[in-house]
C-alpha cells in the first residue's frame, strides 16, 4: 500500500548540539541555529554520556522559533530512549510538525542534585529529525 505523503529519505536529516554539564545544580541555557534548508522539526531525542544522570538529575525546557514544545521543569527521562530501542522509536513525537520559522532551538537544561545519582561531568546531545524544505 503506497501512502504517497511520505517523505522520501532524501528529504530528511537529523542535527544535534550538544551541552556539556559542568556543575552540579545549575542551568545550562544552549541556543542552536538551524540551517535555512530545514522547514520541520519531527522528532526530538536526548542522549547522553551519563545515562543515571540525565535519567535522574535532568530537566528541560525546549522552544523552536519562540513555539514551546517543552515546558520548564520538563523531566529529561520522559524524552530519553535507551539504545535498545528500535530506531524508528527513539524520537519523542508530538504527532505534529514544528515549523522551524526563525531556525533558533533553545534548550534550558536543569541539572538537580539527587542521591541516588551523585554528580559527575556529563554531556547531553539533543538530536533533532527534521524534515528539509522542498525545492
Amino acid at each position: 500500500m503506497d501512502n504517497v505523503n511520505e517523505k522520501p529519505i532524501a528529504g530528511l536529516i537529523f542535527k544535534w548540539f550538544d551541552i556539556a554539564v559542568t556543575a552540579a545544580d545549575k542551568v545550562y541555557s544552549v541556543s542552536y541555529e538551524l540551517d535555512k534548508t530545514i522547514a520541520f522539526i519531527t522528532g526530538i531525542d536526548f542522549t547522553t554520556n551519563r545515562d543515571k544522570l540525565m535519567y535522574q538529575r535532568g530537566t528541560h525546557r525546549l522552544e523552536v522559533n519562540r513555539f514551546e514544545v517543552f515546558p520548564e521543569g520538563f523531566p529529561t527521562k520522559k524524552v530519553y530512549h535507551l539504545p535498545d530501542v528500535e530506531a524508528h522509536k527513539r524520537f519523542y513525537r508530538r504527532g505534529i510538525k514544528i515549523p522551524v520559522g526563525n531556525g533558533i532551538v533553545k534548550v534550558e537544561y536543569k541539572d538537580t542534585s539527587d542521591a541516588i545519582a551523585p554528580f559527575e561531568p556529563y554531556n547531553i546531545r539533543v538530536v533533532l529529525d527534521c524534515e528539509l524544505k522542498e525545492n
